[in-house]
């Protein structure tokens, strides 16, 4: 319970650090791994990483997942009024509170996650640990389907999508126990990542 109620504190400096980080790695880090940056899906992978590492109730974890992604929105664009000057009312505006909105979703769903990968029994642990990488290989199929296209570079796609499917296979490797469950957490990532697919179509993402 204890470990619980650090929620309030954790949660809000994760997600501080999260967007002052991630627009420094945009601005600073080459590509192909520059991109991750850019990922809604590495923050979904954030939130499920914050709450698998501390021993958080389910509720505390979903609350901490949330928390930590709406506060990341404000603080990447204050740390982009810092470092470049950008307008200060980009920390509220339309395009902010939409950000903020899709953290609510992304922070609750991986933040549960990230507990279940922890604490669940069975099928259902080993699935919420197969979430982190589903996301971060449907992204990579997204990126996929725009090669070929002349408004993007092949070379800078094919190496972002092999980034996206290692670090998929990594964080999967990290968060089981054993290679039995390993094995079968890889083979949850498929029907996972159709749906997480899906999902960021229908979120808007292209």
């Amino acid at each position: 319970m204890v470990k619980s109620r650090n929620v309030a504190l954790v949660a809000p400096l994760a997600g501080v650090a999260l967007g002052v980080l991630d627009f420094v790695w945009i601005k600073y880090v080459p590509s192909p791994f520059g991109e991750l940056g850019n990922s809604i899906a590495v923050w979904a992978v954030v939130a499920f990483l914050l709450t698998f590492g501390n021993r958080w109730t389910l509720s505390a974890g979903i609350l901490g997942g949330a928390i930590c992604l709406v506060v990341a929105v404000p603080s990447y664009y204050l740390a982009a009024t810092l470092i470049q000057n950008d307008n200060p009312a980009n920390m509220y505006n339309a395009v902010a509170l939409l950000w903020m909105g899709l953290g609510v979703v992304a922070g609750t769903v991986f933040g549960a996650a990230g507990v279940l990968a922890r604490t669940g029994d069975g099928l259902v642990r080993l699935a919420a640990a197969a979430m982190p990488g589903a996301v971060l290989f449907a992204e990579a199929v997204m990126q996929g389907r725009r090669i070929g296209d002349p408004n993007y570079e092949t070379a800078s796609l094919v190496g972002y999508i092999a980034v996206l499917l290692a670090s998929g296979v990594a964080v999967t490797l990290l968060v089981c126990r054993s290679w039995r469950q390993r094995g079968i957490a890889l083979l949850l990532t498929l029907p996972l990542t159709a749906v997480g697919y899906v999902l960021l179509l229908l979120t808007g993402f292209r």
